[in-house]
């Protein structure tokens, strides 16, 4: 399987899109209970703002196709 070779701004945009996604897992995660005791999930907003910053600098806004070609190229899943 040939590797790809991210730009430092697509290496960033990656990084951050993965720090949100562990985010809204945790998110939900603490969000969970029985359903009288639920609290709607929350992400900062300053973690969404990181992710969104980097994908512009990446010029990968708007682009979700081209993004997670990157993201599956340098992260598989087995």
């Amino acid at each position: 399987m040939p590797t790809a070779v991210l730009t430092d701004r697509e290496r960033t945009a990656v990084q951050a899109y993965l720090r949100l996604l562990h985010t809204v897992r945790a998110a939900f995660d603490t969000a969970a209970g029985p359903p009288d005791t639920r609290t709607p999930p929350m992400v900062p907003p300053a973690v969404l703002a990181e992710a969104e910053q980097a994908l512009a600098a990446a010029g990968l806004a708007g682009n979700e196709e081209e993004f997670f070609r990157l993201l599956h190229s340098w992260c598989p899943r087995p």
